[in-house]
């Protein structure tokens, strides 16, 4: 069972026992500080042992006052003027414990390093059997498939391709990389209007396909098409222990802005997730 999105008079939160915890993934202002008892409530009565958020920087002082501590922070995430701040409050303190802070450090380590490199434009070229094109609905079925191969878990039902669908028909762009008729590799843009920014996110690569630099493709590809739609700032969070999505987001630019602990349901199990950033406006 995937955790449930709900409305909370005007903020919206993702809730559920797949990944034991509250996201509120959009505060409205005009909540505060109500909200603050309403998850906490919520929390308490589901036994959740994190509470996760995603706020603006001018609402942050009301969490920390509680408990909650910054785990990342992006600046200008709010239509280009407000920063965001990524807040975590721990309801159980093995949970705030990090049990792949080594690996975390050599996979940040060798982003850097790569990043500090950087990569040529003219590597972004993909072989001749190979094509690339926005996904639509009648390859839902086959996306689903691809990411049930990848992924023994996600966050998000998108091994469902009824979901993919939705998500479709609302506010995300799926870009995709076909050998022929087979689908190999996958990403997504998920575009918030109202904020003007967009998480780079699910991607996804058929393990026979890795190393030819499929997701680094992609993400120049999804980039142009942000700017096209003059999205202003672009986010993602990636698997800390992820040697490839870290590189790839520092390679092209994005700048590390922190690790939110044992947050997300992936592969098969909760997992840290680093958040990397970059200004579409240059």
């Amino acid at each position: 069972m995937y955790d449930t999105i709900v409305t909370v008079n005007n903020s919206i939160i993702q809730h559920g026992t797949r990944n034991n915890r509250i996201y509120l993934m959009h505060l409205a202002k005009e909540d505060m500080p109500e909200i603050l008892d309403v998850i906490q409530n919520m929390a308490n009565k589901n036994g959740y042992t994190k509470i996760f958020a995603k706020v603006p920087e001018s609402s942050a002082a009301a969490f920390l006052e509680i408990g909650y501590v910054m785990e990342a922070h992006v600046p200008l995430f709010f239509n280009g003027i407000e920063n965001c701040v990524f807040l975590a409050k721990y309801l159980d303190a093995k949970r705030s414990i990090s049990i792949t802070k080594e690996r975390n450090e050599k996979v940040l380590q060798t982003a850097f390093l790569k990043g500090s490199l950087g990569v040529q434009e003219e590597n972004i070229i993909l072989k001749s059997d190979l094509s690339f094109r926005k996904a639509n609905s009648n390859d839902a079925f086959e996306m689903a498939n691809l990411y049930s191969k990848v992924f023994d878990s996600y966050p998000f039902p998108i091994s469902d391709p009824e979901y993919i669908k939705q998500t479709m028909e609302s506010n995300v762009i799926y870009f995709g990389i076909w050998k022929g008729r087979e689908l190999v590799a996958l990403s997504s843009c998920e575009i918030s209007l109202e904020d003007s920014n967009v998480e780079m996110t699910d991607f996804a690569v058929l393990p026979k396909y890795r190393g030819q630099k499929f997701s680094y493709f992609l993400l120049a590809q999804m980039e142009k098409e942000m700017k096209k739609q003059e999205i202003k700032t672009a986010y993602t969070i990636a698997r800390s222990v992820s040697y490839g999505m870290n590189a790839t987001f520092a390679k092209c630019g994005y700048a590390f802005s922190g690790t939110l602990v044992n947050n997300t349901q992936i592969g098969g199990k909760i997992e840290d997730m680093n958040v990397w950033f970059k200004s579409l406006q240059q």
